[in-house]
């Protein structure tokens, strides 16, 4: 069973996902928050395996909370706006956020994102990563030759490379002719050692430090 807590500071917003939800036996809906602030102690107190997560919403905005949640917990955050701005999405995927969907997307879309995210996955929509590659092809690369970047080893980085890439585990060890289970291995490590909540801040590092660059 997936347990899920909403967080939106309109009443009929919870209301509706409520709805949406209900329906879904494998998921159970188990809190609601009305602020940021609400959903970080629900998630204290209630540790669900999933937060849908409003961005604006008064005091403690959805994006504090998702970096304060994905920090202490190991609750995924998906992040549900009517806003489809930039800054937003580039601000969520550095808190933790593990799906980014707006809220007019299909109910089938969110049931998806839900799976996929409890099971230890991430999902964007295609304007979304398109916009993150576009957001990093304009800014300039920091030095990658940071102290964090060091700990890892020359294997680590072919697999980081590959993961920014966007390949899965198994494409990751057809391609350095290595076992699945070693990759997972490396992955874990190069998450560990760069202090990285999932494989979406993963790549969003690699793009940051210039260790894969747009169109590589």
């Amino acid at each position: 069973m997936i347990r899920a807590l909403l967080a939106d500071d309109q009443h009929l917003v919870r209301a509706g996902f409520r709805m949406i939800l209900k329906s879904e036996p494998d998921i159970e809906v188990v809190g609601e928050a009305g602020d940021g602030h609400e959903a970080i102690d629900q998630v204290a107190r209630l540790s669900p395996d999933i937060v849908l997560m409003d961005i604006r919403m008064p005091g403690v905005d959805g994006i504090e909370a998702t970096r304060q949640i994905t920090r202490t917990s190991a609750t995924r955050v998906i992040v549900l706006t009517t806003f489809d701005l930039d800054q937003y999405v580039y601000q969520s995927l550095r808190a933790g956020a593990s799906a980014f969907l707006l809220k007019d997307a299909p109910e089938s879309h969110l049931i998806a994102a839900i799976h996929v995210v409890a099971e230890g996955g991430s999902l964007f929509a295609p304007s979304v990563t398109r916009r993150l590659i576009e957001h990093f092809a304009q800014e300039p690369q920091i030095n990658a030759e940071g102290h964090t970047l060091q700990d890892l080893t020359a294997r680590e980085i072919d697999v980081l490379r590959l993961l920014a890439r966007g390949l899965s585990n198994a494409e990751i060890a057809d391609e350095l002719t290595v076992s699945e289970h070693t990759t997972k291995t490396h992955v874990a490590s190069i998450l560990q050692k760069l202090q990285l909540r999932n494989r979406v801040q993963a790549v969003v590092f690699s793009y940051e430090t210039g260790i894969v660059r747009p169109g590589s």
